[in-house]
């Protein structure tokens, strides 16, 4: 009975592990000193949010200090690349809403990313929001 249940559950098994994983950090190391003792920036954006999505079945999310990871079977929304999707999602929100980029020395500061996840029997969900301020340095 035991050799006829591993059996049967071993393609199973094979299927599950050699499906998506996902996971990923923000993790910043700046090595570029700003000298804020000048008035030669301001404020231009406070609390920008970008946002991410990814949707997979057979499968668990999980969050771990700044990490939101995934393993499942198949992805069948979003990107693999929730970080990279909500920074680019937040410079298309600053971009509606104060301008084009272009020529500007920008800066994205405090940085801030929450994530959202769903998990229900055979489904789950990761939610990615990041909020920044952005400080515009006169040229």
């Amino acid at each position: 009975m035991k050799k006829t249940i591993l059996i049967l559950l071993s393609p199973l098994l094979l299927a599950y592990l050699s499906g998506c994983s996902t996971g990923g950090s923000f993790m910043a190391n700046n090595v570029t000193n700003v000298d804020l003792s000048e008035q030669n920036f301001q404020f231009v954006a406070r609390n920008v949010e970008g946002f991410s999505r990814a949707e997979y079945v057979v499968g668990l999310s999980y969050s771990s200090g700044f990490m939101a990871n995934t393993l499942a079977l198949v992805r069948t929304g979003g990107s693999a690349k929730l970080y990279d999707d909500a920074i680019k999602n937040l410079w298309d929100n600053f971009k509606i809403e104060y301008g084009n980029t272009e020529g500007r020395n920008l800066l994205l500061a405090n940085i801030r990313y929450d994530t959202d996840i769903l998990n229900l029997l055979l489904y789950t969900q990761t939610d990615l929001y990041i909020h920044a301020d952005i400080i515009e340095f006169e040229k």
